[in-house]
């Protein structure tokens, strides 16, 4: 009756451990082919342009916890490996993104029951008076449990100056729940490197708690226009003539702009010049459109942009 909102019922063996009618598996081969986590890991590489290191990486802990598995299943770890994880990098680096195929691979391999991701923030574990972070954040843990936590700019969970700030608490549940439920929940901290370094210094309990960090690099110009143009093909659309060179303009203007966001920007961009191609082909009323008219993005779709207009330094 007493017990908290964030505890597990029931048994904490990994899922995949209590499968009957399946022997244990006693090769590499033979846990890749139970738990299909190689389809997984290729997801990712067809979804991801670039971040080869963050690749490179999540295939590395999937080494781990295949290995780890073997070892299992010959009674040579009795524990839970530390799964938490910090991932840094500027928006749109794809760091949600991995979290859910994190999330999927840690299910596949039996580490979560559930393998969802819940993505929050501060303002989802941290209440506004006495008596009200608690509850919020055991309710988020709730959700959570059996997957995997995001909690994306983790570091405003810590705030010194303010001595009446109530995320202190939310950080005490986070490392209760951290240390004593890791073989149901895995917890992944995301923010700004330097922030982020910032926030493990001061609250060293929770770095002592994270066993894997990865660092997102930005997009490289190549890389951003590879972005555009898978977008694009979700999308069913497609650059018309030349208007993948005027697109490669536009990255190499916004790069210097404030507020660059990689993917994130890219795709706004994108949105852009379809709001200015559907005013386009709006104006022209009595023409019967094809497919093609309105799969395509014109030069003067993405030439419209404010950072085409006269040097603003003429």
């Amino acid at each position: 009756m007493n017990q908290p909102l964030y505890a597990i019922p029931g048994s904490t063996v990994p899922a995949a451990a209590s499968a009957e009618a399946t022997p244990p598996a006693r090769t590499v081969g033979e846990v890749l082919a139970q738990s299909q986590v190689e389809s997984v890991l290729d997801e990712l590489d067809r979804e991801l342009v670039g971040l080869a290191p963050v690749k490179q990486r999540i295939r590395d802990i999937a080494a781990l916890l295949v290995i780890d598995k073997l070892r299992l299943n010959l009674c040579l770890q009795a524990q839970t490996p530390s799964l938490h994880m910090s991932f840094t990098g500027n928006p749109g680096t794809g760091k949600t993104t991995v979290a859910m195929r994190m999330a999927q691979i840690l299910h596949r391999l039996g580490y979560v029951r559930k393998g969802h991701l819940v993505a929050v923030t501060r303002d989802d574990l941290v209440g506004q008076y006495i008596g009200h972070t608690a509850p919020k954040t055991k309710e988020v843990l709730k959700k959570a449990m059996g997957g995997v936590l995001f909690i994306d700019e983790a570091y405003y969970l810590y705030r010194p100056e303010n001595e009446r700030d109530y995320g202190q608490e939310a950080i005490e549940i986070l490392l209760q729940v951290m240390e004593n439920q890791r073989d149901d929940l895995v917890v992944i901290l995301a923010g700004y490197k330097d922030r982020m370094d910032t926030f493990f210094k001061s609250n060293p309990g929770m770095s002592s708690r994270i066993a894997h960090h990865l660092d997102f690099p930005d997009y490289s110009e190549g890389e951003l226009q590879q972005i555009a143009g898978k977008m694009l093909a979700q999308m069913n659309y497609r650059f018309g003539d030349g208007a993948e060179a005027v697109f490669a303009q536009y990255l190499q203007r916004r790069l210097t702009q404030p507020h660059f966001a990689n993917a994130r920007s890219v795709r706004n961009a994108l949105d852009r010049a379809r709001l200015r191609q559907a005013s386009r082909l709006f104006a022209d009323r009595d023409r019967e459109l094809t497919e093609a008219d309105l799969t395509t993005l014109a030069p003067a779709d993405i030439l419209a942009s404010r950072l085409f207009a006269a040097d603003p330094a003429a």
